[in-house]
């Protein structure tokens, strides 16, 4: 079975929506994802929300290619959470025929951030796409255990899901076998990169890591095959690597390819 990729945001941050999905189309991937709402105030995003010409632009380049849009990012949880401050961004996936919805946990206060989460599900469920819960080690939600703890403290619903990302695999305390408790109806993708793996990292080398200086699978000592191997065959994949220095020497189609071709020796079947 050959494996669906997606060309995540990160990889084709210098595109944009309408950019993003026919680089996509010509390097060999069946979706891309999208930044349409910052990571933080003033953060770098892909400009659509509110700009309806862009919204057509970019439905036109979906069906002269045939490239969906996998995931959309970001919805934080933070303390002062109201679900229906990204009623816009949920309009713009459905009209966009987005399957999820990139969600991060910043609430410290547990009980809070799972009712939220569950909330968020709640709002989110007409819109047909899944809240996918990404554990990232500087986050409230540092590791594979507690995302699918507070998922399932959620009351696990329907669209729930947990994104598992290569980084944050090898940069927080989750093991293979945290990966494998994941319940499949609860995945709907994973996130490939390499890097430095390991413990000792601050706060703020893991953002830059996570944000800068991806490296392309291979390329670091994450057990990037164990991890593809102990999540399930048909999952779909986003190629996510970032790297500025990197990407001086490629414009963005090239680098699609090369993250590509670096991802496919991972995940494919083996002889």
């Amino acid at each position: 079975m050959s494996r669906i990729y997606s060309l995540a945001y990160l990889t084709s941050h210098r595109c944009t929506p309408t950019e993003a999905v026919r680089v996509a189309a010509a390097n060999g991937y069946a979706f891309t994802g999208l930044r349409l709402w910052p990571n933080a105030p003033g953060a770098p995003q892909q400009f659509l929300l509110g700009q309806p010409e862009v919204l057509r632009e970019t439905q036109a380049a979906i069906r002269d290619t045939g490239v969906g849009i996998f995931d959309v990012e970001i919805i934080r949880i933070g303390e002062a959470f109201d679900a229906h401050t990204w009623d816009a961004l949920y309009e713009a996936c459905a009209a966009l025929g987005a399957k999820a919805i990139l969600v991060a946990g910043d609430d410290p206060d547990e009980a809070r951030l799972t009712a939220n989460y569950a909330r968020l599900c709640e709002v989110m469920k007409p819109y047909g796409m899944t809240a996918d819960l990404e554990f990232m080690p500087w986050t409230a939600v540092p590791d594979a255990k507690s995302a699918l703890r507070i998922v399932n403290n959620a009351g696990k619903p329907a669209n729930a899901g947990i994104l598992v990302d290569a980084l944050h695999f090898g940069r927080s305390t989750t093991t293979l076998a945290d990966i494998r408790a994941i319940p499949r109806e609860l995945l709907h993708y994973a996130q490939i990169c390499d890097a430095e793996a390991g413990l000792h990292f601050t706060t703020e080398q893991m953002i830059h890591t996570a944000r800068c200086e991806r490296l392309l699978p291979g390329d670091g000592n994450i057990d990037v095959q164990g991890l593809f191997d102990a999540l399930p065959a048909d999952l779909p994949v986003s190629v996510e690597v970032v790297n500025f220095e990197r990407e001086k020497t490629a414009n963005p189609g090239e680098w699609a390819g090369i993250c590509l071709a670096a991802s496919r020796p991972f995940v494919e079947p083996r002889a």
